[in-house]
């Protein structure tokens, strides 16, 4: 299989957007699947399911803007913040229809954008998604240390947490975070995304508004945000949970072959039972 990966800017909001571009150029008219990285996190962070989804997909994996390597401007980052960027995102790519796959509080800004915007989603993927849970855990909390003091040793622990199996937690993933959290103004996007996540107001019953057909997906093992704060995301009419077991927080860098199964499934086929 050959895939060409594309590392490619553009301007949203004034700012410049890092974005990886994924075609292994088997058809040009394939449909379009944007994935979307958890808090903290980079377009990188899928690469494990990459090979599977670009036999079927464009897919196009941008660093959110205030993580990655796209810029981090000094602004509030809220959820209509977030939902902007990607509406803006979108349509400077020329995108006006595409599937969504979201991580954690990407799946957040999937959910929110297609509250908004029911009319450019074809159909989501929530992996863990953020939004509901108002209490924290431990694993949550190892984690914000871990973007605030970045130390080899508190983000190897915040990964270690994050994950069922310590084998998938590799070298290449701790000093990646620890690069990215050192550059600047990584830290204060990092916070004020945590606080637009918390101060996002009754997102359980704004879920109902989501029209497209919606698979959920959950590691049995999540530590960062438990598996019973699923039963939020079902309240999006057209949905179905899939618990991945022997798993944490992301089931597609743990169990990739499984998750990509379920997604590509869903996505193609549209199995959600």
């Amino acid at each position: 299989m050959s895939i060409q990966t594309t590392v490619k800017k553009i301007q949203v909001h004034g700012n410049m957007i890092r974005y990886l571009d994924y075609d292994n150029f088997s058809s040009k008219k394939k449909d379009i699947l944007v994935l979307l990285h958890g808090i903290g996190a980079s377009a990188e962070r899928w690469s494990k399911v990459i090979p599977f989804f670009s036999d079927h997909f464009r897919v196009i994996v941008p660093d959110i803007i205030g993580f990655g390597y796209s810029d981090k401007p000094t602004v509030e980052y809220n959820m209509p913040f977030f939902v902007k960027f990607l509406e803006d995102f979108l349509n400077n790519l020329g995108i006006k229809k595409t599937n969504i796959g979201g991580s954690s509080f990407g799946g957040l800004v999937a959910a929110e954008f297609a509250i908004k915007n029911s009319n450019m989603v074809d159909k989501l993927i929530l992996v863990s998604p953020a939004g509901t849970m108002k209490s924290s855990t431990r694993t949550l909390e190892e984690y914000i240390l871990a973007s605030l003091y970045p130390t080899h040793d508190n983000v190897w622990r915040a990964f270690i947490n994050m994950a069922f199996d310590p084998r998938t937690v590799t070298e290449q993933t701790i000093e990646d975070f620890i690069d990215r959290m050192k550059l600047p103004n990584a830290k204060y996007a990092f916070m004020s995304t945590m606080l637009g996540i918390r101060n996002t107001a009754n997102l359980s019953t704004r879920l109902g508004k989501i029209l497209s057909p919606t698979i959920i997906v959950w590691g049995e093992h999540d530590e960062m945000i438990p598996v019973k704060y699923a039963a939020d995301y079902r309240n999006i009419p057209n949905s179905n949970l899939q618990i991945i077991p022997k798993c944490g927080h992301t089931p597609f860098t743990e169990k990739p072959e499984a998750f990509s199964k379920i997604a590509i499934d869903f996505l193609r086929f549209n199995n959600i039972k």
